[in-house]
């Protein structure tokens, strides 16, 4: 989800002209701590609940049936438009490195949202394998990624890149309830922290011990790749675009170049 968050923020700010899009280091920052403070609490879940904690069993024990119900079913729909955007995601990514596979994003989502089923059918610990290779690879080369952008501006070396097919800018009104619009869909960037409260008895033992380190780094890896999209996005200039993606256009300006035809 760190992927596209810094994405949905800008395409929320845009609208309110390019000197909107300063504001996406704020909501960033802002993002980050909200994301540290949850992961933090989700850390406490994990060791008062060794058994699994999710929103639903924490809520009941805490607050009563009624508002565990509250939570279950938001998850329910958190979890639906979860699979829906994330897949949307992916697919975006792999047409801004393809670009001639563009014209065929509903073919490529159904077959990602197949693997994803066929997947998470055999299990936590089958599907963890499964999923722990391409989980691995994004987050050493968003690292990669964040290590050379962080170089370039150093150095000085930083090029605006150009956007293509960019997102039509707005004539620079901006409203509050614009800032809290692109902070909410920026909080994509936390999907995803209570899964490992829910699957404490998966991990190997002390599965609490081992959970809470787990939750941790997710939260480190999470805050630093995020923050870094971030703060590259608005040093190269980038404006969301319908047909590449924020991350694909940091990559084009720090490395150069664009996928395969």
């Amino acid at each position: 989800s760190v992927a596209y968050a810094t994405e949905e923020i800008l395409r929320v700010l845009v609208v309110g002209g390019l000197a909107a899009l300063t504001y996406a280091r704020p909501i960033g920052f802002l993002i980050a701590g909200l994301l540290a403070l949850v992961a933090f609490s989700y850390r406490q879940t994990i060791h008062a609940y060794p058994s699994g904690g999710g929103a639903y069993i924490v809520s009941k024990d805490n607050l009563g049936t009624n508002p565990a119900l509250v939570a279950a079913a938001a998850l329910l729909i958190d979890y639906t438009l979860t699979v829906a955007v994330s897949i949307a995601a992916g697919v975006a990514a792999v047409t801004s490195a393809f670009p001639s596979l563009h014209i065929n994003r509903v073919e490529l989502a159904v077959a990602f949202l197949v693997v994803l089923a066929i997947g998470n059918l055999r299990g936590i610990r089958e599907s963890g394998r499964i999923f722990s290779v391409p989980t691995y690879f994004f987050i050493g080369m968003i690292l990669v990624l964040v290590a050379f952008g962080a170089y370039r501006l150093a150095t000085g070396t930083v090029r605006p890149v150009v956007t293509e097919n960019a997102l039509p800018v707005g004539a620079g009104l901006m409203s509050w309830f614009m800032l809290l619009t692109a902070f909410s869909n920026g909080c994509t960037a936390m999907t995803g922290v209570e899964a490992v409260s829910n699957g404490v008895p998966a991990f190997k033992p002390p599965e609490s011990k081992n959970a809470a380190a787990t939750m941790v780094m997710m939260a480190v890896l999470s805050i630093m790749m995020f923050v870094g999209i971030s703060l590259l996005a608005r040093a190269y200039h980038v404006i969301p675009s319908e047909q590449e993606t924020v991350v694909s256009q940091i990559a084009r300006g720090v490395f150069g170049g664009r996928g395969w035809p």
